[in-house]
């Protein structure tokens, strides 16, 4: 029986994973979040393929971030995420939440993509 916060995210991660799978035609966007950070990646699960990713910690975007809150800072990562899909020719893709609730900066990010023209 999970107890922890983190065994029930497990637990929901695991059921979410049975059903979302990324191929070439729509890959998949999966969101990590930390305390302090938070990471987005795009994968393709049937060539085990890293497309593209985008973190607060990623040097390019760093100088961007300063001053902003967490959830100003996911919309960021979601506009860079998308414009890296852009660049490479994706624009539809499968959002895989990672077992987090959809509020807050997963739904930031998940906004911002959005806006930047990717379709889930």
């Amino acid at each position: 029986m999970p107890k922890t916060q983190q065994e029930k995210r497990e637990r929901r991660k695991h059921s979410i994973r049975k059903k979302v799978n990324g191929t070439a035609e729509r890959p998949r966007l999966t969101v990590f979040r930390s305390s302090k950070h938070i990471y987005a990646q795009v994968v393709n699960d049937e060539a085990q393929q890293t497309i593209a990713t985008a973190s607060t910690l990623d040097e390019a975007i760093i100088p961007q971030l300063a001053g902003l809150k967490k959830s100003e800072r996911a919309k960021k990562i979601g506009a860079a995420i998308a414009e890296k899909l852009k660049a490479k020719g994706i624009d539809k893709v499968v959002f895989d939440r990672n077992g987090y609730i959809y509020h807050g900066r997963i739904m930031a990010l998940a906004d911002a993509a959005r806006e930047a023209g990717l379709k889930f």
